[in-house]
């Protein structure tokens, strides 16, 4: 059973709606489904994949707000760093 969506075509969705799921998931929604042995089964099933590619194209994600690390943890880093640079160091071979 195959289920389509016509993004387009649809009265239910606004234009921006519209513009944000054919950028996400293509003007026409298509879902398959031969799970069952029941063919409304199958038909419910290839809706309810619809409905859910559909959801995931309307969702709006949030921006990401760009984060700096914190002066203790750049000092962190920077202890650790010396510190393996001396345990490495230990392991060289001694010079003469």
């Amino acid at each position: 059973m195959e289920a389509i969506f016509d993004v387009e075509a649809s009265s239910a969705l606004s234009a921006t709606q519209k513009a944000r799921v054919v950028r996400k998931a293509g003007p026409v929604l298509r879902a398959i489904a031969q799970d069952e042995r029941s063919q409304a089964r199958n038909r419910e099933l290839a809706v309810q994949r619809v409905v859910e590619v559909l959801r995931q194209a309307l969702r709006v994600e949030r921006r990401r707000r760009p984060t700096k690390p914190t002066a203790a943890s750049r000092k962190r880093r920077l202890e650790a760093k010396r510190r393996r640079g001396e345990t490495k160091q230990l392991r060289r071979r001694p010079e003469d």
